[in-house]
Order: structure tokens, then sequence, then C-alpha cells
């Protein structure tokens, strides 16, 4: 009775709150089946009062409602559900704060029955329902699965393009209509992984190929037949590695709802078999390892290959040629195949010919210095589908077999002769290259390659650079960074003789100093006139160097504005200082460095050169042909501007300057020094939401025992979002100390999807942290301790959801602390210990005049005479007066 008018005066205090509350379980009727687990959902909506609601589950019989469980009442249970609920055979699950599900472990035939979820209301108005039924039927369970015969599923072994047939049988004698879906099921690498589907016969008769099937059974490679009444076959032809594992029979047992919805009442399932696929093996061998073979024979290699595995097989095969040993063949040299079809692609001197069943001839005939290397086999096996279509099953490549031509390289010296030396910048420098002591040079053409190795500073390590070279027909190939001093003919190459090559330097700079050599390549003419190298010599090094001051270069970029929107106009100056540098000119080079998603790419913008000449280099929008300037403000000073930027030009700016000096004698102008600028960065300020955060508190001073509430508020700078667009992770922390410190204490925290998280506390005051409206939240201590004093704080990172549903995190935002003093409380103090000792003082009191009685009592019976004695004395002076 006291609990039921406690309910019931909650209730009444619940109705006068209520608003338009919505409490929703399935439709009518659910049919599940006798002994399986049956869920029942029910959620209440559109409510008021606090998030978590509670609710109660009751069945309609003949003599009333029977209550079965509750979430807020544990004496709710009727007596004949006691024993179900304390076993658990019957449980209520909280999904959420208004969702439950009534969970039965094994349904019985007694439990069918109309049930009602109830929820008290906590709204302001009476509106809506607050309870909704649902009726219950519980059917015999009329499904029949079986597999193999035997107890346990049965294993087999297969190779690699078998085939194989599986059978499950699956029958219902339901007494309501229900249908039945059968699905064919893989659980790959044994026990524990995933099982992934691979056909089903739903319940409508329709076939659903899994995803990692569709293709298979589109080809017909997969099926699920009917066999007899009962009987569903699984055929899969040209097995492959990853059909290896476990195969199911999963069954389902269907009702369809009045409201035109499927119900699954019932499954089972049951192992039909192991399966153990070898995949297919293939060796593919060059008959020897190394070759060696006289210029002018012939070069015959065998390939072997052999494979095992079933179904229609063809074979293909590739020769290659590599230089040099490699794993990646798409550098190496194709010199003959034979495709899956037997067709042959091979030249005239090259042929490939299938000369056994398993063996592969490449004849090279007439072999040269060319078909000196390292020959591969590489070996495919394609298998058939059932369509008629073919797949390429395993492919092999062989180790290396190496070609080496017996055949005499052409044998010489090479000697470099500075017959000119600089002593000074401006000097000519002339190098000489000649080749002696020449043998077998029959059919031989030389060409020269220049070289320049300079000692990188601080470093003990060269580098060396290639100048120019001469290919096999003496075109001369020169180094982008110095084709404009050949053209300007500053540097000069020259060939005396066929045994002499010359290199000649008109003005010689002081980037030119260092080591020079010379590289001689011999070149051997081939039976279809092409040009084959065969040897190189390198010379001796020759030192061009002489003392002088080092050019030095300075560039210095500044800018007025450290972010742009879209649409500004970006201005950088770049100042140039040079030092030993005569009457110096300088050409400016605008580049951007801009980031991409693992790297970053620079893009040359525009130019300046030394004679005042603007030219856009990578500068490619047509639409924005004007839109960058680079302009000559002062001697050494150069501006750069670019106009409308867009959000593309976001990046790292610099000014790239090289000093020219003009050459004595021709007056030719030559690069004496470079060196770039400090970047500059340009960034744009996006029009996004900015989020503020501030902390508030109506009284951070507080004394001991207390509550202290601080309050977390955020807004919003710049365009408006909608509330549900945004979300919040929010963090207090604390700092025991006047400022705050590098470490500061976690305390408690609030995720954007609403999980409290909170620090484990030594002393016995308590936290709590929750969101009051879409933009605060509140943190309260309670019952504050000494030590829950100093700099508070919180830590907000905000989420926006953008377009399709994206969120995207926010700048993390950490507020100005607000400090909490905790006073200590001296009535509280001192309070215990004064009441203790006023109790004590009282009951020493109270005991001695307890034994002052006492001691008076005894005393008079023991000497009345004297007492009386001494009440005379006391009355004489009394009587003498």
């Amino acid at each position: 009775m006291r609990t039921f008018s406690l309910r019931f005066l909650l209730e009444l205090l619940c109705c006068a709150l209520c608003s338009g509350r919505i409490v929703k379980v399935p439709s009518s009727p659910l049919f599940r089946v006798e002994g399986t687990e049956v869920i029942i959902p029910c959620n209440v909506s559109s409510y008021d009062g606090p998030s978590e609601q509670n609710f109660d589950w009751e069945i309609s019989r003949e003599d009333g409602p029977i209550h079965i469980v509750s979430t807020w009442d544990p004496e709710f249970t009727d007596q004949q559900y006691e024993d179900r609920v304390r076993n658990k055979d019957i449980q209520l699950k909280r999904k959420s704060n208004d969702a439950v599900e009534l969970q039965f472990k094994n349904i019985l035939a007694t439990d069918e029955g109309e049930y009602k979820c109830s929820t008290p209301s906590t709204d302001a108005t009476v509106d809506g329902n607050y309870d909704d039924s649902v009726l219950l039927k519980v059917i015999p369970d009329g499904l029949k699965v079986s597999g193999s015969k035997s107890r346990s599923a049965p294993s087999y072994n297969l190779t690699e393009g078998d085939s194989f047939e599986l059978v499950c049988t699956a029958s219902t004698s339901s007494i309501v209509n229900t249908f039945i879906s059968v699905t064919w099921e893989l659980q790959e690498g044994g026990t524990g992984d995933a099982w992934s589907e691979i056909l089903s016969l739903t319940q409508q008769g329709r076939f659903q190929p899994g995803s990692k099937y569709e293709g298979r059974y589109r080809s017909g490679e997969v099926r699920l037949d009917t066999v007899g009444s009962d009987g569903y076959r699984l055929s899969v032809s040209h097995v492959i590695p990853i059909d290896q594992g476990m195969y199911r029979c999963v069954v389902r047992e269907w009702v369809k709802a009045e409201d035109g919805l499927w119900q699954q009442i019932q499954l089972k399932t049951v192992d039909i078999a192991t399966l153990d696929v070898s995949p297919r093996t293939l060796s593919v061998s060059i008959t020897g390892s190394d070759f060696s073979v006289n210029k002018g024979d012939p070069l015959e290699l065998t390939c072997v290959v052999t494979s095992s595995g079933g179904g229609e097989l063809q074979t293909e095969v590739t020769w290659y040629v590599s230089p040099i040993p490699t794993d990646d063949l798409q550098t190496a040299l194709t010199l003959a195949s034979l495709d899956l079809w037997s067709v042959v692609s091979d030249t005239g001197r090259i042929r490939l010919s299938h000369i056994a069943m398993d063996s592969y001839r490449l004849l090279v005939q007439d072999a040269e210095e060319s078909d000196e290397g390292h020959y591969y086999c590489k070996a495919a096996i394609w298998a058939a589908h059932s369509n008629g279509s073919w797949y390429k099953a395993v492919e092999r490549t062989s180790k290396p077999s190496n070609v080496i031509l017996n055949s005499s390289k052409p044998e010489y010296q090479v000697f470099l002769n500075g017959t000119k030396i600089p002593n000074f910048s401006e000097d000519p420098t002339e190098l000489e290259c000649k080749i002696t002591e020449v043998e077998r040079t029959k059919d031989t053409r030389f060409t020269v390659s220049w070289y320049h190795r300079v000692r990188m500073p601080g470093d003990s390590s060269v580098t060396s650079e290639l100048i120019a070279s001469m290919d096999q027909d003496w075109a001369l190939q020169v180094e982008e960074k110095n084709r404009e001093r050949v053209q300007n003919g500053e540097m000069i190459f020259s060939k005396l003789d066929m045994m002499t090559f010359t290199l000649r330097i008109q003005w010689t700079a002081e980037m030119d100093r260092g080591l020079y050599f010379c590289v001689i390549s011999a070149w051997s003419r081939q039976r279809n006139d092409s040009w084959v190298k065969s040897n190189e010599v390198e010379s001796r090094p020759v030192t061009v160097f002489w003392a002088v001051k080092d050019y030095r270069l300075s560039v210095e970029a500044k800018n007025r504005k450290s972010s742009f929107t879209t649409g500004s106009t970006f201005e950088m100056t770049c100042k140039v200082l040079s030092e030993n540098i005569r009457a110096p000119r300088f050409s400016v080079l605008v580049t951007a460095e801009k980031p991409l998603s693992n790297s970053t790419r620079t893009t040359k913008i525009i130019s300046l050169t030394q004679d005042s000449l603007i030219q856009l280099e990578e500068w490619t929008d047509r639409d924005r042909q004007d839109s960058v300037v680079l302009e000559k403000v002062h001697e050494g000073e150069f501006r750069f501007r670019m106009y409308q930027t867009e959000v593309s030009d976001a990046g790292l700016y610099r000014c790239a300057v090289t000093a020219w000096s003009q050459g004595s004698g021709a007056g030719v102008w030559r690069d004496v020094a470079s060196n770039s600028s400090n970047p500059i960065k340009v960034h744009f300020k996006t029009s996004g939401p900015v989020f503020n955060v501030t902390v508030h508190s109506d009284n951070s001073l507080v004394y001991q025992g207390e509550m202290v509430e601080l309050l977390c508020i955020i807004s919003i700078d710049g365009p408006a979002v909608e509330p549900d667009d945004m979300a919040f992770d929010v963090s207090w922390y604390a700092s025991r100390s006047t400022v705050v410190d590098e470490s500061p204490v976690f305390l408690a925290s609030v995720d954007r999807r609403a999980i409290v998280t909170l620090a484990r506390r030594n002393g016995s005051s308590d936290v709590g942290v929750e969101r009051i409206s879409w933009m605060e939240f509140r943190f309260r201590v309670y019952g504050t301790e000494e030590q829950d004093f100093g700099n508070h704080f919180c830590h907000v990172t905000p989420w926006v959801r953008m377009h399709l549903d994206i969120w995207q995190k926010q700048l993390d935002i950490t507020t100005k602390p607000i400090f909490v003093t905790v006073k200590a409380n001296l009535w509280n103090a001192f309070k215990y210990p004064l009441l203790v000792g006023i109790g004590l003082a009282a009951a020493v009191g109270l005991l001695s005049c307890f034994i002052g009685y006492c001691s008076s009592l005894l005393c008079r019976k023991k000497n009345p005479v004297q007492e009386a004695k001494r009440e005379r004395r006391r009355l004489m002076p009394m009587e003498m007066d």
C-alpha cells in the first residue's frame, strides 16, 4: 500500500507536467516460435521532465492484468513471474533513456497474450498516450534443418580449378503461413573468423549473391538449386584458394505482418562441410644458370614450365632481358612472347618456339654486345570460367640467367691537360681531353662527356655535375644549367680530331672553380648499323682554382598583411644586398610553395630579367593573366603584387634573385651569385563560424562543505549555425596555484555524444557536469574541501556538421581561468570540540556533586554530636548580641 500510494502521488505530480507523450511498441500481432529468444521493444517520445524515463510491462489475462517487470519498482513483478525474472529468463534491458526491450530467453507457449508497455507521466500536461499494447502469438517449432548424414561436418581436399556440390535440407510444418529463406555462408581461416555470405534464396523466392560472389554468380560459377521438396544445393565450379574454409547452411523462418513487412521468427544453422583448397603450383626455370657465347654465334635458352591444378588450362610465356638483375620487369626489354592462344610475337633475329609440352626455347641469332645481360622467363597459367571466359590463375618468373658475350672491348687511356688555367676571375680556361694507347678499336667511335666536381662546404664528399656530353652520333647534349652560356659563346666545346676534345670557358667565374674531368665512351657498330656503348674510361681531374673574395647576396622579403580574404591584394617587396660583385644587375623569380596531400609543390609565377623583361613562368590561368605584377621599385628593390587572390593562392612565396655581371671582352652577362628570400606565408581567413568560450560563476568564494557552480558559455561570431549542426566536447581542468601551470588537473568532461567522464578523486567532495542548453555547460563541486581551490577553466572542442552529413572538428578553445576560493568554516571547526568539552564538563560536575552528596550523608551518620556542637558555636555570637 505504501508503494502504491507513492506511485499514485508521483503519477499525479507527473500528470501536471505532461505534454504530448507517445508510447510505441511493434504492430500486432507478433508471431514467435516456442523455445526461441524473443525481444519486444518499447520507446517513448515527445515527453517532458527528466531525460531518463521508466517503463512497466504487464500481460492481460482473463482475471485481469499481471505485472511482469518494471524499471523503477523492484516489487512490481507478480509472484508467478518472480522466478523467471530472478533467473533472468525474463529481463527488461534499457537501450537508452527513452527505450527499453522486454527479453524472453526461452519463450513458452503459455507466454502468448497481449503485452502492454506503460510509462509513468513526467509531463506538465496530460496529452498523448501513456501505454501501448502488442499481441504476441507463440507457435510451435516446425522448422527442420539438416546437412550430411554423419554427426560432424565432413572435410574434403580439393585442388584449385576443381568443382564441388554441397546440399542441405530445410522444411517447416508451422501451424501458420510461414516462409523460409536459405543462405550459404563460408568461414574463411577457421574458427573465430567472420562468416561471409555466398548465395541466398530469400523468402520471396529471389536469388541474392554476397558482395564477394556477385561476379562469379553472374558468370555461373556459383549456383543455388533446389533438390526435391526440401533440398538446397550449392554448386561451385573452378574452385579458387579463397573458397577454402567451413561451409554452413543458414535457414530463417519468416511471417508476413498485416502491414506488409517481413518478420524473422526463427534462425537455424547447420555445418555442412570443410573444404581444403590446394593452390595451383607453377614452376618456371631456365635450363642452366650462366651462359657464355662468342660474338656472332647463336644464343639458345630453354624455359621449363610445370604446373598443377584441374580444369582447362593454357600457358602464356614471355622472355625478358635486363642489363642488371631486377625485380621489376617493366624496366626490362621484352624479347618475345607466346600468348594463351599460342600466338608468337618475336622478330627475325629472335625466335620463340614451343618445343615440348613444358619447354619453350628462345633463339637469338648472331649474338652481339647488346645481347649481354640477365634473361628472365615469365610464365602464366590461364584457366577457363564456366561461361567460356579466361582468367589468369597463377604467374611466376624464373631466376635470371646471365649471358656474357666473349668479345674484346676496346682498350685505351684518357689524359686531360689544362692548356690554360685562370689566375683571376674573367680569365679564360681551356682543357684538352686526349685518347692514347688505343687497342682493338675497329668499327669504334669515341665520344666525350665533361664533368665539374665541386666540394661542398663542411663536407668531405664531392658532387659531380655533368656539363655536356656527346651521343653516339657526336651530337652535343648540353645540361640546362649551361645552355645559355653555350648559346652566348661563353662556353665552347670542340672536337679537334678523332682522338682529341676540348672545353673552353671564355670568362671563368667563381662558380666555375673546382675539379674537371672527362669521360671517353667507346661505341661499337652493330649489324643493323646501330651503335652500342662498349667501354668507358675516366680521366684524372684537373684543378681550376684561384683566390678570390666570395660573392655575397642576401634577399629579404616583407609583407604588410599576415592573412587575407579572397579577392584582396597580396603585396610582397624584396630587397637585395650584394657584396664583392662588380656592377651587378639582378634577375628576380617569384615562386610559390603550395602544400599537397603528402608533399609540397613549388610553382614559378613570374620573373624579371636583368634587362627588366617581364615573363609569366608557370602562371597558366588565362582569366588571371593580368593578376600578377612584378616591378622594379628601386635599384635592388622589387615589388610583387597579386590582385583578386583566391583560396588556391595560399602558400609560401619567395623571391629567387640572381646577380649578373658582365664578362670582360664581349660584355656578355653572366650569373655570379644566387639566393632566395625568406618565405612569406599567404593564408586566408575562413568565412565559417568562430567560436568564443567564457567561464562564469555567480560565487567563486565558498566555505568548506558548500557547493560551487561554474558555467562554460559558448558564443559564435560569423555566420549562424543551426543548433543541430553543432556539437561540443567540453573538459574541465583545475590548477592548484594562483597561476595556471603547465600541467593542470583533469576534473570531468562531457563529449559531443553526451558521454560524461569523471576523474578519480582522493577527497570526499564530488563533481558533476551537464549540458543545460545548446551553448552552456555546467560544472559543480559538491561538498567542497580545501583542496578544491585554484584556477578552474574549461577546454572546448567545437564540431560543425558540413555538407554530406560530415562532422568537422574546429580549433580547440581554452577559456581564461576563474579562481575558486574555499574558506574554512570556524563554527564547523570548533562546534564538535566545544560540544564535547561542555558535555565532559557537565558530566564531571554532576559526578562531583554526586560524590559530595554521598560523602555528606556518610559523615552525618558517623558524627552527629560534633555537628550539633558546631551549630551551637555558630549561634553563640548571635546570642551575645
